[in-house]
């Protein structure tokens, strides 16, 4: 099916039926100025044979333009009608040249070139106005993708996809690699002092609800003055003693924690034992029922909150995403090398795209041609072209009438 719009239609029909006047009033012109004319001579002779050329210049033309759309005067005169016979070779043929002439890296990759995509894209993000026009429309994209994933779809995915998985690859390897490469660049210590500090700042805070948990836990006949010496003596301790090991980096207790986790590592590499018992560990994790309600709980609130933020015009999320587009745009107009090393990646991904795709995109020209039907496709092919094919009557009818007067002069010079 070929879908035209009307209007512009109707306006090229009318531009066709003027050319086409024109045309066959000139070739009429010809044939009244070859009938008052014929059989003088002198000056008048050449006039008639200038109108006698131009008649057969015009039809011509007229023949050949007609011959391309349908068959003249209806007659199924050898090759004519061109367009309704061989539209699907003619498809292919524009298809050919489409893949040969343009769909080129050499030709892509000088448009690109040319295009600035992005320095465009920079100036167009430099705008406050775009940078938060496309902010909020990723914003209102992203909600609406978070809303269109159930519950049912995280269930399903943990079950059907991560679950497996995690049953098919061992962890002990795993853990154990990565336990040996946080213990080997002391990458816990941040962690340990973390927490030394954490629960260090927690006892000095709240000594009082220290005392309580010991004192609870104190036999019943023990004295309460005896138990709250023993709870401030274990609390001054135990505050020391954190204290020591933040301060100290070389703390026998940190070397323990160190010794510990290099041993452990050391066995979840090595010791089949402990492998066995990770393995046995996950298995009992992963069979728990409480992981796939743990799932969904955990997106359902990751979603909430996401979907929070997003809807808020001034929320985090959003305000990030816009200093990072504003960002992002003043550095590619000020940065030529970002630009480059961008337009770069953009020719190359179109050059990949045509490789890989290119005779996919060129087939559409054939597949879609032949589902024309013949007459039609005429129809509306004329109605494009139709219009500038009548120039050629028309420039047919005057070359003929001068060629039709140098062919007589010369004949009376002959």
């Amino acid at each position: 099916m070929i879908t035209p719009d009307p209007a512009a239609d109707e306006a090229r029909r009318r531009g066709l039926r003027r050319m086409r006047t024109i045309a066959v009033s000139l070739l009429v012109f010809a044939a009244v100025v070859y009938v008052a004319t014929r059989g003088q001579g002198g000056f008048l002779g050449f006039v008639n044979a200038g109108a006698e050329a131009s008649m057969v210049g015009a039809i011509a033309d007229w023949f050949a333009v007609t011959a391309l759309f349908k068959h003249p005067l209806g007659i199924p005169v050898p090759h004519t009608a061109l367009i309704p016979k061989r539209k699907d070779e003619l498809g292919r043929g524009l298809e050919e040249f489409v893949g040969e002439n343009f769909l080129q890296e050499g030709i892509i990759r000088d448009r690109v070139a040319a295009a600035t995509i992005s320095a465009r894209v920079g100036s167009w993000l430099s705008n406050p106005a775009n940078a938060r026009r496309v902010a909020d429309e990723a914003a209102e994209l992203a909600s609406i993708a978070l809303g269109k994933v159930t519950d049912e779809h995280v269930r399903g995915f943990v079950q059907d996809a991560l679950v497996p998985r995690f049953r098919e690859e061992p962890i002990s390897p795993l853990l154990g690699g990565l336990l040996d490469e946080v213990v080997r660049d002391d990458l816990h210590h941040g962690l340990v002092d973390l927490a030394v500090d954490e629960i260090a700042q927690w006892l000095v805070e709240n000594p009082e609800q220290f005392a309580e948990v010991l004192e609870e836990r104190a036999p019943w006949w023990a004295p309460d003055r005896l138990n709250s010496a023993v709870s401030r003596r274990l609390y001054r301790e135990i505050v020391e003693w954190l204290l020591d090991i933040r301060h100290d980096p070389h703390h026998h207790a940190r070397r323990a924690l160190d010794s510990m986790l290099r041993q452990l590592a050391h066995d979840l590499l090595h010791d089949p034992d402990t492998q066995a018992r990770t393995e046995h560990l996950k298995e009992r994790l992963l069979d728990h029922p409480q992981v796939l309600s743990s799932s969904v709980d955990l997106w359902n609130a990751l979603r909430r909150s996401l979907q929070t933020s997003l809807a808020d015009p001034e929320g985090a999320v959003r305000q990030r995403v816009l200093a990072e587009l504003s960002a992002f745009g003043s550095r590619l107009v000020a940065d030529e090398n970002l630009r480059k090393r961008l337009d770069l990646v953009a020719a190359d991904a179109a050059v990949f795209a045509v490789e890989r795709y290119g005779a996919e995109i060129t087939a559409v020209i054939t597949s879609t041609i032949e589902r024309w039907d013949g007459k039609e496709a005429a129809r509306r092919i004329e109605l494009h072209v139709g219009r500038d094919l009548q120039f050629i009557r028309i420039n047919g009818t005057i070359v003929g009438g001068l060629v039709g007067v140098v062919i007589h002069a010369a004949s009376l010079v002959l």
